[in-house]
């Protein structure tokens, strides 16, 4: 269930209130006559089920009520109402799979951002990577791979691409692009230190070392993985389930190839270096293209839904 909610302009409002009290996924509607500032005019809440969300969100939009005014939608945790129960049942479709495209871009807009935080994230974690190379630590890949914040950013190009958001997709290209050379830039730098102090020797990274090698041995495996996570981890970030988001982020080598990257670069190591970016290349391109894949079929299967929900609400014809 969410809430709607409106800051709606005066000449917007008429309109704005007949789409919402026509809707029969509406199960309350409440107006506060003059009660916005900026806007001028009225504050509407509507409750309505996630399965309706687009199509009511479109009609608003069409008003211009976004241009003008805004339109929140408010996930609501506990409910209890009968009509509520109606409205949920009425509406095609299950809440958990809905796709709330609004929400979804909106996530993706917020979450692509090239911010200190992400930047500090994604070098923190390719740190822990690098290592993870050299004490040949599987936990320590693990820890990289959870704390790394690149996986939005990848989902995020497929979802400009069926959204048609071109402005979203170099951002999410950005924000790929520069964190991941400036993370494996500076723990270059930080291994160079560190050799040069004696902290890690040849031997450390010459060694044998089982745990860690698939990061550069690349394979038919990987290219499967990425396309399983890929879409596993979409439908995460855009149903109302996202536990599945875990298991992803443990399952791809992005995080740990940057790390060996630099680490096997400042060794001299260079078909680890082209290994590792190869692996990171395949994935990265796995899972975008995973994405892309699965919210196609989400946006086509929820346009034929949403469709069949509209014919069934439809009165039928007079034969008189």
């Amino acid at each position: 269930m969410l809430t709607l909610r409106l800051a709606c302009p005066t000449d917007l409002s008429e309109a704005a209130s007949a789409i919402l009290a026509a809707d029969p996924t509406v199960s309350s509607l409440t107006i506060w006559r003059a009660a916005s500032v900026k806007p001028v005019g009225d504050v509407i809440w509507a409750d309505i089920p996630r399965e309706s969300a687009n199509g009511i969100v479109a009609q608003l939009t069409a008003l211009g009520i976004a241009e003008t005014g805004t339109i929140q939608l408010v996930p609501v945790t506990t409910w209890i109402s009968q009509n509520g129960l109606a409205a949920e049942r009425l509406a095609p479709g299950s809440s958990a799979d809905a796709v709330v495209w609004a929400e979804v871009i909106e996530r993706a807009y917020d979450d692509t951002q090239l911010t200190w935080t992400y930047l500090s994230f994604m070098i923190m974690a390719t740190l822990l990577a690098a290592i993870a190379v050299v004490t040949d630590s599987v936990i320590l890949v693990i820890g990289a791979m959870v704390l790394g914040p690149e996986f939005t950013a990848i989902a995020t190009l497929g979802l400009a691409l069926v959204k048609r958001r071109p402005h979203l997709l170099r951002q999410a290209l950005r924000t790929l692009f520069i964190g991941f050379a400036v993370s494996i830039l500076l723990v270059t730098m930080l291994a160079l230190a560190a050799r040069g102090f004696g902290l890690i020797t040849e031997f450390d990274v010459l060694k044998p070392s089982p745990g860690t090698a698939f990061i550069y041995s690349p394979n038919w495996w990987s290219l499967l993985i990425a396309l399983v996570a890929g879409a596993a981890g979409v439908l995460s970030l855009t149903s109302s389930r996202t536990g599945g988001l875990v298991g992803v982020f443990i399952s791809v080598t992005t995080i740990p190839a940057s790390g060996n990257i630099a680490i096997a670069a400042v060794f001299g190591l260079w078909n680890e270096v082209l290994g590792s970016a190869l692996q990171l290349l395949i994935n990265i391109t796995g899972m975008a293209l995973a994405g892309w894949l699965t919210l196609l079929l989400q946006q086509w299967v929820w346009g034929r839904v949403n469709a069949r929900g509209v014919r069934l609400e439809q009165p039928p014809r007079s034969t008189g």
